[in-house]
C-alpha cells in the first residue's frame, strides 16, 4: 500500500488543515458567546442593582457605562494576558523540542514512530510515516502529536483580546440600553424580559458549539441571569432605603 504524506495535495491533508481551522473558529466563537453571556448578565445585575436604589436616569446610566467599561477592559487584559502566557508556553515547548531535534534527530524520529505505534499503526507503517513526517516537517509532526501545538497557528492574544472586550460591550448595552431607554414604570419588567431572551439565545448557541443538551444550557444561563439580577435589586433596593 503506497502513502503519501505531507503533501498540500493530499485530500486527507486538506481535511486535516481544514479541521484545523474550523475548529480555531469554533473555539472563537464559544469564546465570544461567552463573552457577550459575561456582558449581559454582570451589567444586568449592576443596572438592576442601581435600579433598586435609585429611579434617577442620569444615575443608572453612569453606573451602567462605567461597568460596561470596567467589564470590557477587565475581559480584555484578562484574555490578552492568559493567552499570552498559553502562546509563551507554547513557544518555550517549541524551542525545546527544535533543540532535541537538532542534538539528536534519530532517536526523536524513532520517538514518533513510536506514538503512532500506540496511535494504532503497526511498527512498520508507523516507521514509514515517521520518516516522511521528518523529512518534510519534523517539528510540526512532533509539536502536533505530542503537544497538540501547529507551529504556524499559535494563539494570538490580541485577537483574543478584541474579541472578548467586543462580544462582553455588545452582550452590555442590551440590559444597558433597556433600563435607560424604557419608561420608569415599565423599566425593571423591560430589562428583565430583554434579558431573559438574550440569555436564552446565548444558551441555545452555547449547546449547538458544544452539542450538549439545550434545555439545560438555556435554564442555567437564564436562572443564573435572573438569580443575578435579583439579589442585586434586592440589595440595591435596601441600600436605598437605608440611605434614605
Amino acid at each position: 500500500m503506497s502513502m503519501e504524506i505531507g503533501t498540500d495535495a493530499d485530500p486527507q491533508h486538506w481535511h486535516e488543515q481544514t479541521d484545523a481551522a474550523g475548529g480555531h473558529r469554533l473555539n472563537a466563537l464559544r469564546a465570544a458567546v461567552l463573552g457577550a453571556n459575561d456582558g449581559i448578565v454582570s451589567t444586568a445585575g449592576l443596572v438592576m442593582g442601581v435600579a433598586g436604589a435609585t429611579s434617577d436616569r442620569t444615575a443608572i446610566l453612569i453606573a451602567g457605562v462605567a461597568g460596561l467599561v470596567a467589564g470590557a477592559m477587565s475581559m480584555a487584559t484578562g484574555e490578552y494576558v492568559s493567552v499570552s502566557t498559553q502562546r509563551d508556553s507554547e513557544k518555550s515547548i517549541l524551542r525545546l523540542e527544535a533543540e532535541e531535534l537538532e542534538a539528536m534527530p534519530e532517536t526523536e524520529q524513532r520517538e514518533l514512530a513510536k506514538m503512532y505505534e500506540e496511535k494504532g499503526l503497526d511498527p512498520e507503517l508507523a516507521t514509514r510515516v515517521a520518516a516522511q513526517l521528518t523529512a518534510h516537517d519534523a517539528l510540526g509532526a512532533h509539536a502536533d502529536i505530542e503537544f497538540g501545538i501547529d507551529p504556524n497557528e499559535l494563539t494570538n492574544p490580541w485577537h483574543a483580546a478584541w474579541a472578548s472586550m467586543i462580544a462582553f460591550t455588545l452582550g452590555a448595552l442590551l440590559p444597558l440600553m433597556c433600563v435607560v431607554l424604557a419608561p420608569a414604570g415599565a423599566r425593571i419588567m423591560v430589562t428583565v424580559l430583554a434579558v431573559v431572551l438574550a440569555l436564552a439565545l446565548t444558551g441555545f448557541v452555547s449547546a449547538r458549539l458544544s452539542l450538549s443538551p439545550r434545555l439545560r444550557a438555556i435554564l442555567r444561563n437564564v436562572i443564573g441571569g435572573l438569580l443575578s439580577m435579583g439579589v442585586t435589586y434586592l440589595i440595591g433596593s435596601l441600600v436605598g432605603m437605608g440611605i434614605a
